[in-house]
């Protein structure tokens, strides 16, 4: 299947914010983390057409927002610091969002296994001599293990990301016998959604193009397939439209489904658009 989806009018990218649109409800607070515009495009889609009263919390300034603004990369902090009705500081966040509002968030694990556990911590088995050095799993342990609101999503589903047995564990997935908390409940890749109803990683949708063979080879375990397995729905007319020139006309949703030159060149188009604004 062709990453762009170019014969359908609307790009993978396009079809994973739409997904995640999806999760948004009524009354919801979402955190809403550094660097991850599929989400903030997702979310901010979802506020537009199903939840008008969602709000949004930023690991940037830790700031509170019910409004929201076209996305960019110079100016990211002015969309979550300049909109804050409050602004809390870590600790207070911590301290009394998190507990008060039960903030949902999506994290972009490297690694993930059968239950759900994650890890963003390092490749390879040696913490101190890695072969990867990965960003770190930041509040992520300290929420996962304790209440229910993780989802997940990965741009470039492969089996180095979805393994039997994850390096290192920064987030806690269904493990047997936990006392809170319940592991994530809902993850969308470029090649399907998924659930763990069951508490093991199970396909819910395939998205067009892609067939049930594809996802289980491209997945470093076995794989449960939801009894009703069905095709996930495209984007709507409206609902491009208002990813592609309200929400996110330069595009940055897109960096995270690509890597390498194709990446930087992209990066290298915005940030000239962005200057000319």
């Amino acid at each position: 299947m062709s990453r762009l989806l170019s014969t359908r009018g609307y790009s993978i990218d396009e079809l994973i914010c739409v997904c995640i649109a999806r999760q948004v409800r009524e009354g919801d607070v979402w955190a809403q983390g550094i660097n991850t515009p599929l989400v903030a495009a997702g979310l901010i889609l979802g506020k537009i057409r199903r939840a008008p009263s969602a709000r949004f919390t930023s690991a940037i300034g830790q700031a509170l927002v019910q409004d929201w603004g076209p996305l960019g990369i110079c100016d990211v902090e002015d969309l979550w610091v300049g909109k804050g009705l409050v602004h809390l500081g870590f600790a207070a966040g911590a301290a009394e969002i998190l507990p008060k509002f039960q903030p949902k968030e999506f994290f972009r694990p490297a690694q993930v296994d059968q239950r759900g556990n994650l890890n963003n911590i390092a490749i390879g088995k040696d913490y101190q001599k890695p072969r990867m050095r990965l960003p770190g799993s930041g509040g992520i342990p300290d929420v996962t293990p304790v209440y229910d609101h993780a989802y997940l999503y990965v741009p470039r589903h492969s089996r180095l990301t979805f393994a039997r047995k994850i390096d290192f564990v920064s987030g806690l997935g269904h493990v047997p016998h936990r006392r809170t908390g319940g592991g994530p409940r809902y993850l969308i890749t470029d090649l399907g959604q998924f659930d763990w109803e069951h508490g093991r990683m199970r396909l819910t949708s395939n998205h067009p193009g892609v067939a049930l063979a594809q996802i289980r080879r491209k997945t470093g375990f076995e794989l449960e397939v939801a009894a009703d397995l069905r095709e996930t729905i495209p984007p709507d007319d409206e609902d491009l439209r208002l990813l592609r020139e309200e929400i996110d006309p330069l595009d940055t949703r897109k960096l995270e489904t690509l890597g390498g030159a194709a990446r930087k060149q992209l990066l290298r188009e915005i940030l000239r658009r962005e200057a000319s604004l």
